[in-house]
């Protein structure tokens, strides 16, 4: 099992970490801290693998903690998970070593697809002495991610992408959930959600998280005109 340590300072941020973290086998959480100070005396006191670490918390903050882990010489992975999008940050995560960078808001998917990644990435170093070029583009580079411009994710298909984007701009600046464009487009579910990861990826959707009091968190999508362009090369 991977053993797995929360950084959040948002007490339902990290319990909706920690929700989904339940969902993907192969982990174990070996406990929550809500500060980068309470973070360091946890990796003392237990075996950790994994690190989900925030970014923006009160005092030092997640970069900081990144940086002192690598001073320190622990060889513990990071999966940042954050609000902050600007590059510097996103720059200075991977300077650091961070594995992948999840940005808040996001879907179950995406989450589920870090940590099924970080398991199989995990799996494939410990299982092999020595790694073949394609087990490293696959595995660790992600070279088939989203191919070249023009190029659909596997699963996708340039008709029902059409269909989506038509369906999304009669929309216009009107927010949507998954559920509501999935019954609209007449598609399930689980494939619309292939459809607005991918237009989230060419970031000409942005997606917005509304927490309620019980159950999971509802998102929202909407259209960005500015961004329409990106799209053209792929439908």
């Amino acid at each position: 099992m991977i053993k797995v340590l929360i950084v959040e300072d948002d007490p339902m941020v990290a319990e909706f970490n920690k929700h989904y973290l339940e969902q993907v086998g192969g982990f174990t959480l070996q406990g929550i801290a809500g500060s980068v100070d309470e973070g360091l005396k946890l990796l003392e006191k237990k075996e950790v693998d994994l690190i989900l670490l925030d970014i923006f918390m009160p005092g030092l903050n997640g970069l900081e903690l990144l940086s002192q882990i690598r001073k320190m010489g622990k060889g513990v992975d990071v999966i940042i998970v954050s609000a902050a999008a600007d590059r510097s940050s996103i720059k200075k995560a991977l300077q650091y070593g961070a594995v992948d960078y999840l940005i808040k808001p996001f879907e179950f998917d995406r989450f589920r697809e870090a940590l099924t990644t970080y398991r199989e990435r995990a799996a494939l170093m410990q299982d092999q002495e020595k790694l073949s070029q394609v087990d490293l583009d696959k595995q660790i580079f992600h070279k088939e991610a989203l191919g070249r411009t023009g190029e659909l994710p596997k699963g996708l298909t340039r008709e029902t992408l059409k269909l989506v984007w038509e369906n999304i701009r009669e929309m216009g600046n009107q927010t949507f959930s998954t559920d509501e464009i999935a019954q609209r487009v007449g598609i399930s579910r689980v494939s619309m959600r292939k459809y607005l990861s991918f237009l989230s990826q060419i970031e000409v959707l942005k997606t917005e998280v509304l927490y309620g009091a019980v159950g999971r968190p509802v998102y929202k999508h909407r259209f960005i005109p500015s961004k329409a362009k990106a799209i053209n090369g792929y439908l």
